[in-house]
């Protein structure tokens, strides 16, 4: 992940390295046409090993503010529409309100697990490969009549 290519790149989007000074530096590399799909089908196309772990290099953090901010605010208005339907149950209110509150209490658990999925579990992998199974064919226990 350290070569020429990945650390202009890194560099560009950082702002750090201009585009025209990367395409400057990049202007005398050459490349066949083999070793560029050779480069780009690799670990793609190729059948992983039983028990490879794969895992993305760029996978999101879930420890930004932002992530951390938003399930807090999740835990807030959970326990708000959670506790406000059960007050709702105590006190006789109308279905259609009850029914309400646990709409939007579902609805913000929903958007934590989303927001879960996507930025704090890991892109993680693991290849297993499944062996070819074997059915024996079952031999017939009942008596079969001909016309």
């Amino acid at each position: 992940m350290d070569d020429t290519i990945s650390t202009l790149l890194r560099g560009v989007a950082k702002g750090k390295i201009s585009v025209e000074d990367a395409r400057k530096a990049l202007e005398n590399a050459t490349l066949t046409e083999e070793e560029m799909f050779t480069a780009i089908d690799h670990g793609v196309f190729n059948p992983a090993e039983p028990g490879t772990i794969v895992s993305a290099s760029l996978a999101p953090s879930g420890g930004s503010y932002l992530t951390m901010m938003f399930f807090v605010w999740g835990i807030f208005w959970s326990c708000y529409w959670t506790f406000s339907m059960i007050y709702g149950l105590a006190k006789g209110w109308d279905q259609q309100q009850l029914a309400y509150h646990l709409a939007i209490m579902l609805v913000t658990l929903c958007m934590m697990g989303m927001v879960y999925l996507k930025f704090v579990l890991p892109d993680t992998i693991i290849v297993k490969h499944a062996q070819n199974k074997f059915i024996p064919e079952h031999t017939k226990d009942w008596k079969e009549y001909k016309w």
